[in-house]
C-alpha cells in the first residue's frame, strides 16, 4: 500500500536533485575547509560518534568548528552555543559536543548557508567546518563529502520512505567521496568486505571504510565520582533511550546484566516531566538493589534543562559513552585522507 507514496517521493526527490545538477538550483561553495557527513537513510548509522572521531583527529591540528541544523530544538535561526545553552536551544548532539569539546566552536542553523557566512564573519580564523547530517542539503558544496551506511541495514538493500527508511534514491550515493560501513563487527571476515565493496558498486573517485562501536566506561550523570566496575553484574539493567537504532546498546548492555528492560522513545524525543515519572517508576518497581538505571549520552543531554533539572536530578541517571575506530589499515588511511585535504592549499 506504501509503495506509491514511496515512488511518489523518489520522482519528487530525483527532480530536486536534477535541479542541483544542472545548476537551476545553486551550490554554494566556500573558502573554508568543510567536511560533511551524513547518511541517505533516515537515522541510525552512528553520524554522531564519527563526528566526534573527525573532532579528535583534526582539533588538535587545526581551529575547528561543527555546524548543525540543532534537530529538535525549540530555537530558530544562527546560534553559536555557549554556557547558557541546552538541548532545547541549540538540540542535542550539538549540546554533546559542546559538552564533551572545549577546543572546537558549535554552531547551529537550519539554513546551513546563512550559518557558514555568520561563521565567516564573526569568526575568521576558523578553517575547518564539520557539516552534521548534510547529505541532503545540496545548497551547499563540500570539500568532502562522507556518507555513512548501517551495516546490519546498508543503503543498496534499503527502500524509499515511507516503504523504508532512505531519504533519497541509491544513486545519490555516487556524490559521496568516502563511504563508511559502520557498526561492524569487532572481527570482520575478509569475504564479508569483499562482497560489500562489490555490492557497494563505488565510483573510481569514491574510498570505502569500515568501522565499528567502542563502549566507554558507564559514568553517572550527576555523579562525578562513580566508579563502574566492569566486572560487576547488575540483576538488572532498565535503559531508556530515544534513539533510531538501540539494538548494539542493547546487545552490550546484557552482558552487564542478567535481566535488561528497555523503554524506547522516538529519535531524537524530547523528555517531558511525566515522561521522567513514569521512568522512575518503573526503575522503582524493580525489585532488586542491585539494579542500574542507564541510557545514552545523548538522551543525557536532553535531561540536562531548566524544564526538567529539578526532577531528573532526583534519579539515579547514568550513560554510556560510545566512540568509532577503524579496521586494520583503514585507520590510518582513512585519517590521511582526512588530513590531507583539510592541509591542502
Amino acid at each position: 500500500m506504501v509503495l506509491p507514496f514511496s515512488l511518489l517521493y523518489g520522482l519528487v526527490i530525483s527532480i530536486r536533485n536534477l535541479l542541483f545538477e544542472l545548476k537551476i538550483l545553486p551550490s554554494e561553495q566556500f573558502p573554508l575547509k568543510i567536511i560533511s557527513v551524513g547518511n541517505l537513510s533516515a537515522g541510525g548509522t552512528g553520524k554522531t560518534p564519527h563526528v566526534e572521531y573527525l573532532i579528535r583527529l583534526l582539533s588538535p591540528e587545526t581551529t575547528l568548528c561543527t555546524l548543525s541544523r540543532g534537530y529538535g530544538r525549540k530555537t530558530k535561526g544562527f546560534i553559536a552555543a555557549s554556557e547558557k545553552d541546552d538541548a532545547l536551544s541549540i538540540g542535542d548532539e550539538p549540546m554533546q559536543y559542546y559538552k564533551k569539546f572545549s577546543n572546537i566552536s558549535v554552531f547551529v542553523d537550519e539554513n546551513r548557508r546563512r550559518g557558514i557566512k555568520n561563521i565567516l564573519s564573526n569568526n575568521p580564523s576558523i578553517r575547518a567546518l564539520l557539516l552534521d547530517d548534510a547529505f541532503q542539503h545540496r545548497y551547499v558544496k563540500p570539500g568532502l563529502s562522507i556518507l555513512l551506511t548501517d551495516y546490519h541495514k546498508l543503503y543498496y538493500n534499503d527502500y524509499l520512505i515511507p516503504s523504508g527508511t532512505l531519504r533519497e534514491p541509491i544513486r545519490g550515493a555516487a556524490r559521496a567521496d568516502i563511504v563508511i560501513i559502520t557498526k561492524t563487527p569487532k572481527v570482520l571476515s575478509p569475504f564479508v568486505r569483499r562482497k560489500i565493496v562489490n555490492d557497494l558498486k563505488l565510483k573510481p573517485h569514491q574510498k570505502v571504510y569500515f568501522s565499528y562501536i567502542k563502549y566507554g566506561q558507564i559514568h553517572a550523570l550527576w555523579k562525578a565520582d562513580f566508579k563502574f566496575l566492569p566486572e560487576k553484574k547488575y540483576s538488572h539493567i532498565l535503559l531508556f533511550a530515544g534513539i533510531a537504532n538501540p539494538y548494539p546498546l542493547q546487545d552490550q548492555l546484557r552482558k552487564h546484566c542478567n535481566e535488561l528492560t528497555t523503554m524506547l522513545f522516538p529519535d531524537h524525543h524530547q523528555y517531558t516531566l511525566s515522561d521522567l515519572e513514569v521512568i522512575k517508576r518503573n526503575f522503582d518497581d524493580l525489585y532488586s538493589r542491585n539494579k542500574l538505571l542507564i541510557t545514552t549520552e545523548k538522551d543525557a543531554m536532553r535531561l540536562i534543562t531548566d524544564e526538567l533539572m529539578e526532577k531528573a536530578i532526583q534519579m539515579p541517571v547514568h550513560y554510556l559513552p560510545i566512540e568509532v575506530d577503524f579496521h586494520g589499515g583503514d585507520k590510518s588511511q582513512f585519517d590521511e585522507q582526512i588530513r590531507t585535504y583539510v592541509n591542502k592549499n
